[in-house]
């Protein structure tokens, strides 16, 4: 098979998955060995790239997808009208961090980190597939592990974990400090009310 017609092939793959196809279904489809799919591939991703198209080939959760350019989503959305996929909340966003750094995680572990509760926050993820159970932690109570999905890596456009930033990056991110406390009419601090 020449290069030109396996590349065709591969593109219409890509373009009808709605899952990203690995590298290895990729070849024993399309019948030709790992190294010429790979570099075919690659090619691809190269030349979608470099033609500024509305389509993009990316490397993600361990495969290949076709996808919108983000540079049309504006015009996609507005055509389809469809929402945003929900954005995470802000515990959302730190389970799942903890989750992803420190797999497989108990619960116990999420919570002595975040000190609060998190059942609510660990059900939600496990709803949108971002983590799954990994089986039981051999401790009294057999409580339940957690890890991270294939759509976790795909949510956040990672080929996989080796991908997220390490904790020494984070150590170097300028912060901001937060806000002086409020003053009171008076020049007294205001003290926060608890119910």
């Amino acid at each position: 098979m020449e290069d030109k017609e396996a590349k065709s092939i591969l593109e219409a793959i890509l373009f009808i998955s709605a899952e990203p196809v690995t590298l290895d279904t990729l070849r024993k489809t399309v019948e030709i060995d790992k190294y010429n799919t790979e570099r075919l591939l690659r090619e691809l991703v190269r030349e979608y790239s470099l033609k500024n198209s509305g389509l993009l080939i990316l490397e993600v959760a361990g495969g290949f997808q076709m996808v919108t350019n983000p540079a049309c989503a504006p015009w996609v959305k507005k055509l389809l009208s469809v929402s945003v996929p929900k954005r995470l909340s802000q515990s959302s966003l730190e389970t799942l961090a903890i989750i992803a750094y420190k797999q497989p995680v108990i619960k116990a572990e999420i919570e002595a980190v975040r000190g609060v509760n998190s059942d609510g926050v660990v059900r939600t993820l496990l709803e949108r597939r971002l983590i799954k159970i990994l089986g039981r932690k051999e401790v009294p109570g057999r409580p339940l592990m957690y890890g991270t999905t294939k759509e976790f890596l795909q949510y956040f456009g990672l080929k996989d974990l080796s991908e997220l930033p390490t904790l020494k990056e984070f150590r170097e991110v300028d912060i901001p400090e937060p806000p002086e406390p409020a003053q009171g009419e008076a020049g007294q601090e205001e003290t926060p009310v608890h119910s």
